[in-house]
């Protein structure tokens, strides 16, 4: 296989993996794209080489950038928009991390502890049902939280030691 042929596969396999996680699928190919080339480009390039339309492309980087997975960089002398994404595959992961806690993870939690203050007649095993349930399900968002929390603060090197010691 060459190098080109390589390119595309870890793309489509990019693509693929990222759909499976609930991202979009053009995302994950042009954060791919952009993994896998040295040099910051441009929108035209990143159009030209994965065959999607200017205003997908456009609407791709624009939520690549709000998930703090790429940057937008300008060359001295161009008007064109280039663009790059760490190559740091902790980062990488810390950063999702970061996002998927934020726009998932947080308002659960948020509507989970609004619903451990419901009244009720703790003799109504409705409520009773409802109530454990919901302080169960919080309690598991919680610990998830700690995890997080923990990822985003951790080296990589020290989580890493620490999740092998857990398995040995």
């Amino acid at each position: 296989m060459d190098l080109e042929e390589a390119k595309l596969q870890f793309i489509q396999a990019w693509g693929k993996l990222g759909s499976e996680w609930g991202i979009n699928r053009t995302m994950a190919q042009v954060h791919a794209l952009l993994l896998i080339t040295p040099e910051p480009i441009s929108t035209e390039e990143i159009m030209e080489q994965l065959s999607i339309s200017r205003g997908n492309a456009n609407m791709t980087i624009r939520d690549l950038i709000n998930w703090g997975l790429v940057e937008k960089q300008l060359k001295p002398g161009e008007r064109k928009e280039y663009f790059y994404a760490d190559k740091n595959t902790w980062n990488i992961a810390r950063q999702v991390a970061r996002e998927r806690r934020k726009r998932e993870l947080e308002p659960v939690i948020k509507v989970l502890n609004e619903l451990t203050k419901v009244d009720g007649d703790s003799k109504d095993p409705a409520y009773k049902t409802f109530h454990k349930t919901v302080k169960d399900i919080n309690k598991l968002a919680a610990n998830v939280d700690k995890l997080f929390v923990t990822v985003l603060n951790a080296e990589e090197s020290w989580f890493w030691g620490s999740i092998f010691k857990i398995f040995k």
